[in-house]
């Protein structure tokens, strides 16, 4: 019998393109998945029910892909420093593989049950599958990591990218006597996202598993992706991949979605064509720009990158926090864009910048309040990811031009000027005239007819009040 290879996913719920897991099947015929439900993760107080019945759901075609396959997925509930090294005795694996990741908590997990594993005499092996570029394998010409977006892209997209690995195929599963061993050291039956405690009724923005996120791509590579740079700004619009979160927890490879881009671009037939994919290339490359630096910088995922921003005089006025959060600003395009988010688990990008603006600058509210609630509430989240955009937003990220306010009028009236996201998730306000909704000059007697707030703050007066703020802080 080939020895046994446990392949431990995490942010990977794929078999194909999975460059541990392919690696993996080199190695032995015998390769078995396995998902531990951790507690130090789903117990957090940063945690979306929409996330995790996507997560649960892409766990559920997993299991289904792996059987297809010929073998098989564990599941296993508890911390993984205890529960991988002991399920890996009791099989007598010969390795465990798993795909490295960037966040703090990730590495520390990984280096605990690698000593643990080590220990125990299993081999351990790891590799890089989320990102087309590893972290320190794209740096400055000193060899230090990047901390400015543009050159970064330049390098980044100047290197070659690998294509897919290739899919699992013909593996071989645990015996019936390994499966009583593994369900008596705690493998259990998959449960669903409501077993965990996490309730989700509405639909999901993106169905869950990797069939639907192929489907996905292929519809916008198809439809969209030739017109991507001037779609993308606009909410009312589907012109986004909506992607996210089948690229947040690996129901697709990014190789495969790279090898779709590069696919769209070889049947372009316009310039104008190939600028709207080399601008979808680029935005992948912001979430790797991302990934990077908080690996380099670890110290991002707990409070400012600017030094003017480290002890920021933020006010945090709660019952502000809780009007943003609520969609009751009395701004019709910050509202809009926070109610599509409680009510979908999922908010239109541009979008997430107006309310980031608008929290941080017009509230003058600690971003890392909005980036938690972010957590709390979307399908897509990521660490690296939303805290660089958050940080972004708030002026106090890796940006060389920082002091950037929105406006929410002249957002909405740009990027929404017939109103119709407004209308679309402020339905009191459907009635009004399209240049009331999209400038927010909003009559007090139109709002008391609405029943929709006035302003809670003044945009003018708050942006000079934040200015003078970040000018305070500059010369400290």
């Amino acid at each position: 019998m080939a020895d046994l290879i446990l392949f431990w996913h995490r942010r990977d719920l794929r078999i194909c393109d999975n460059v541990g897991l392919a690696a993996a099947r080199q190695h032995s015929t015998r390769v078995v998945g396995v998902f531990c439900l951790d507690p130090g993760i789903l117990k957090g107080d940063d945690v979306a029910a929409v996330r995790v019945t996507y997560m649960m759901g892409s766990l559920q075609a997993l299991a289904e892909n792996y059987a297809q396959v010929g073998s098989q997925l564990l599941v296993l509930q508890g911390s993984p420093a205890q529960q991988i090294p002991a399920l890996a005795q009791t099989l007598q694996a010969q390795a465990v593989f798993w795909n490295k990741d960037v966040e703090p908590y990730a590495r520390d997990r990984d280096r605990t049950v690698a000593d643990a594993l080590k220990q125990a005499g299993i081999e351990v092996q790891a590799f890089w599958d989320q990102l087309l570029h590893a972290p320190r394998e794209i740096l400055t010409g000193t060899g230090a990591p990047y901390t400015v977006f543009t050159p970064f892209w330049r390098n980044w997209r100047s290197r070659g990218k690998s294509a897919p690995a290739p899919n699992l195929e013909s593996a071989e599963g645990l015996t019936e006597a390994e499966q009583d061993q593994a369900k008596q050291t705690g493998c259990i039956p998959l449960p669903s996202a409501k077993d965990l405690g996490f309730g989700w009724d509405n639909e999901l923005p993106l169905l869950p598993g990797t069939q639907a996120a192929h489907d996905r791509l292929e519809e916008f590579c198809d439809q969209s992706i030739d017109e991507y740079r001037e779609r993308r700004n606009f909410p009312s619009v589907r012109g986004t991949s909506q992607l996210s979160a089948a690229l947040k927890f690996g129901t697709i490879g990014i190789r495969s979605v790279w090898a779709a881009t590069e696919m769209a671009l070889s049947e372009c037939r316009s310039d104008e064509a190939r600028d709207n994919i080399h601008t979808w290339q680029q935005e992948l490359c912001w979430r790797e720009f991302y990934q990077h630096a908080m690996y380099c910088f670890p110290e991002l995922a707990e409070g400012a990158y600017r030094d003017p921003m480290k002890d920021f005089p933020f006010i945090n006025n709660p019952e502000h926090f809780q009007a943003w959060c609520d969609g009751q600003t009395g701004y019709p395009i910050v509202d809009a864009a926070m109610r599509q988010m409680n009510q979908i688990g999922w908010m239109h990008n541009r979008c997430r910048m107006i309310v980031a603006s608008f929290l941080t600058k017009d509230l003058i509210t600690d971003y890392r309040l909005g980036e938690k609630y972010f957590a709390q509430r979307l399908i897509d989240w990521d660490l690296s990811a939303n805290n660089g955009g958050w940080q972004w937003s708030a002026s106090s990220g890796m940006d060389p031009k920082p002091l950037r306010i929105f406006n929410p009028a002249s957002q909405a009236q740009k990027f929404d000027p017939e109103g119709e996201y407004i209308r679309e998730w402020v339905p009191e306000l459907r009635s009004l005239d399209t240049e009331q909704l999209v400038t927010g000059k909003i009559s007090q007697e139109e709002r008391d007819r609405c029943n929709y707030p006035v302003p809670i703050v003044d945009h003018k007066q708050q942006q000079n009040r934040f200015k003078d703020l970040y000018q305070q802080q500059k010369t400290k």
